[in-house]
């Protein structure tokens, strides 16, 4: 038997990150500029929505789309529901299914895999069949803001960022030999991460020098109750820092998935590295800046820039 040499496939696995998720269409971008295409895309949820979109070919007119959205614009897609998540999902992919191909994933021009998880088991579930406006619904449920999908076998799935934020397994098993991994939320703890008090030393003493008197013991319990005064209520000292604002309920929910999700992210490429890793700096941004494209697709433009050297030693 001769063996001959082929060509190394190319596979792309988008994160998951809410509004962070255009930060893909700028990586894309990049990579087609530079003439590299890939043989396999697979995305968790916003990286499995832009993923459709190239792998239908629709790639730079949705990048059109998305840039012109503002909050008034998403704002229109909210279908508020009360039962299973704050919204229903169905306007947004209602949208997709009208402006932008929906097909059989069998027929894709381009091998595509997106990431979902069984509400009731855990299980990861890769969808590679059927509509790929389908899958995205389904791989885009993040539990608390979108209704989980009832599928024909009696499976309810959500976000697959909940079990496999970056899908690099998932390239791996439709065939990929070097995989570029998307990872939008390497530097999320930042946003909430404070720097520590500098504390000066106390001068040395003097000698001769008198001390300080003690403060009296009630300064600690007086200050206490002076910051949790009420508003217009008239001060007693030195004015005392506000308590910072306190973070809804989606708030605390988003952010306490990403973090969970970045520290999934962490574990799994540790088990099976991509040979690439793609991670653009997006903790400026909310998860719900969908606004705000063009800040995140410059910014995954710049990553990806930065990560072509790296690129180019395993395709060479």
């Amino acid at each position: 038997m001769v063996l001959t040499r082929r060509s190394p496939r190319l596979g792309l696995a988008l994160g998951s990150g809410s509004a962070r998720g255009w930060a893909h269409i700028g990586v894309l971008q990049v990579l087609q500029e530079e003439g590299l295409k890939p043989d396999v895309v697979c995305g968790a949820s916003i990286g499995a929505l832009v993923g459709a979109a190239f792998a239908g070919g629709e790639l730079e007119r949705f990048a059109d789309w998305v840039q012109g959205l503002g909050m008034r614009d998403v704002f229109g897609f909210m279908d508020f529901n009360l039962a299973g998540g704050m919204l229903k999902g169905e306007k947004l992919i209602a949208f997709w299914r009208r402006h932008f191909a929906d097909f059989d994933i069998e027929d894709s021009p381009l091998a595509f895999g997106a990431v979902a998880t069984d509400l009731h088991s855990g299980a990861e579930v890769w969808l590679r069949e059927g509509s790929i406006a389908d899958a995205v619904r389904a791989s885009i449920a993040l539990p608390g803001l979108f209704t989980p999908v009832a599928r024909a076998d009696g499976r309810l799935l959500v976000d697959g960022g909940i079990v496999n934020p970056v899908p690099a397994s998932l390239a791996r098993a439709m065939g990929a030999d070097i995989v570029i991994a998307v990872d939008l939320n390497t530097d999320i703890l930042h946003r909430h991460m404070q720097p520590l008090a500098v504390v000066q030393d106390p001068p040395p003493e003097q000698p001769g020098a008198v001390p300080e008197p003690e403060p009296a013991a009630s300064t600690d319990w007086m200050s206490r109750l002076r910051f949790w005064a009420p508003a217009g209520a008239p001060a007693a000292g030195p004015a005392v820092a506000p308590l910072p604002r306190k973070p809804s309920v989606l708030d605390v929910v988003m952010t306490s998935v990403t973090i969970m999700q970045m520290r999934i992210t962490r574990s799994r490429m540790a088990g099976d590295p991509p040979e690439v890793v793609v991670a653009p700096s997006l903790a400026h941004l909310g998860l719900l800046d969908f606004h705000r494209a063009p800040e995140a697709i410059a910014e995954g433009r710049r990553a990806a820039q930065a990560a072509l050297p790296q690129l180019r030693r395993f395709m060479g």
